[in-house]
């Protein structure tokens, strides 16, 4: 469990007023005394170099050396309308979105990284019935998995006051495409404002490595993403995440685009919201979808460390990502409907050289099969030429057939087609006059982080057209 120890002396001003502070809060925490335990005045001498200095805290093994209360909240998120901790994994796109939600508002958390301690990751699955849901927050003990902002805003009592600046546009959507828009209207003096419902980046920044970007032999999905949200803010671009849009309006020559905790004016909008993951749509598979079914191998590879998995797919995505998972997988098994992959040659040929990679070819899947703990635990899968039915155990699956286009909100806005998917014209014009589209969402878009790019200038042409 989360262990503070806080060591210090009887006769120790700042340590009466440190365990007085961690007592007002109710904070359980070990006090060992100095002057009585002669290897913890040694471990406080190892902690501050030599030094003797009380009080010595250790919390989230991170020492702290005499912390004021300030430093105190800050290191265990303690705030007027509650404690709050944040369990959580560097690499996950909600947890750096809600860590900058709360960061932006002011609001202290305790950052309990799953990763690094195992009791963490044992306390999430137990307070999500098995399901391995990140970032779950606590507020005073009480549990909430993966609260939007909107929510985060209502339970912490939080006041955001409506943005009345009228921005030249706002583009909605911070992947690929709406990081290139923003860069391009800013340096042509455009003021821009990205809304971003996850984290910045999209599904670039889920993807562990880019070996098809101009400029860089292989680069990581992450790492490209953040150079282009650096570049993007260098320029002045505002960036907000955590912002669900639900409507736009217009009314005269304004829009006004409507999240779920407030509004934003712009002269023009840009819908640049990428892309989800498609589902198979057979038995149990909702109900696993945490438990055992996953869509993202950067998010939610790290749980399934040397044990056996699935993947279910034959195009690229499906292969990248299942040779990125046998690198610390036990083994990988691959399904596939079809006789033969879709996927490039290159991840084809790349596939005979890894030892813990199998595949199952000309398979379909029918059914996901669950153990008595209700997590999965195989899948049932039909020969396509024999009809014999059989079940392929594993430990987890993560599933890779294609993408859906993240349109719903728009659909009563601009033109879709029978996909879902946004119809352009040149200078990606949507059917409502200063409303533009790039990336994933737009009709006839490459799925590829270069082509996305390329549609983000294409849009900052069509606004630079359109305000002058």
């Amino acid at each position: 469990m989360n262990e503070i120890k806080l060591y210090g002396a009887d006769w120790c001003p700042d340590c009466r007023r440190a365990k007085s502070f961690l007592k007002d809060n109710n904070i359980n925490y070990d006090f060992i005394d100095v002057d009585i335990d002669k290897e913890a005045t040694s471990l406080v001498e190892e902690i501050n170099n030599g030094k003797r200095i009380i009080p010595t805290l250790i919390i989230n093994e991170k020492s702290y050396t005499n912390p004021d209360n300030i430093v105190l909240s800050s290191a265990l998120g303690i705030n007027e309308t509650g404690r709050v901790q944040l369990f959580g994994a560097d690499w996950c796109p909600d947890c750096r979105r809600a860590k900058n939600f709360l960061r932006d508002n002011a609001i202290n958390f305790e950052f309990i990284d799953v990763d690094a301690n195992d009791w963490a990751t044992q306390k999430v699955e137990e307070i999500n019935n098995g399901k391995r849901i990140i970032p779950t927050i606590l507020i005073d003990g009480k549990p909430f998995a993966n609260p939007d902002n909107a929510e985060l805003t209502e339970l912490l009592s939080i006041n955001i006051e409506k943005e009345h600046k009228i921005f030249d546009t706002i583009i909605i959507g911070g992947g690929a495409a709406g990081l290139t828009t923003s860069i391009y209207a800013q340096r042509d003096r455009f003021d821009t404002l990205i809304l971003e419902k996850k984290n910045i980046g999209g599904n670039a920044f889920l993807t562990e490595k880019i070996e098809n970007y101009p400029g860089f032999t292989s680069i990581s999905g992450p790492k490209l993403m953040d150079k282009m949200e650096d570049q993007a803010k260098t320029y002045g671009a505002v960036i907000k995440t955590g912002e669900e849009v639900v409507d736009i309006t217009k009314e005269g020559e304004l829009f006004t685009v409507i999240t779920k905790s407030t509004s934003f004016i712009g002269k023009t909008i840009v819908l640049s919201t990428g892309s989800t993951y498609r589902q198979l749509g057979i038995p149990n598979e909702t109900a696993l979808i945490g438990s055992g079914i996953h869509f993202c191998a950067t998010c939610d590879g790290a749980f399934y460390r040397d044990k056996d998995i699935i993947v279910i797919g034959g195009g690229n995505s499906a292969l990248e990502e299942g040779i990125f998972l046998a690198g610390f997988c036990k083994s990988v098994k691959i399904i596939n409907r079809k006789k033969e992959f879709t996927a490039s040659e290159t991840y084809i040929e790349k596939l005979s050289t890894i030892d813990n990679i199998s595949t199952y070819m000309n398979k379909t899947s029918i059914e996901f099969i669950s153990g008595e703990n209700e997590l999965f635990n195989g899948l049932k899968v039909r020969d396509n030429e024999t009809n014999e039915e059989s079940i392929i155990t594993a430990d987890g699956v993560f599933i890779f057939i294609g993408l859906i286009p993240n349109t719903q909100s728009f659909k009563n806005v601009v033109e879709l087609d029978e996909r879902g998917f946004i119809q352009t014209t040149s200078l990606a014009e949507t059917s409502v006059e200063g409303i533009f589209a790039a990336g994933d969402c737009r009709e006839g878009a490459i799925a590829q982080v270069a082509a996305a790019t390329g549609e983000g200038v294409l849009a900052s042409y069509g606004i630079r057209n359109y305000l002058k």
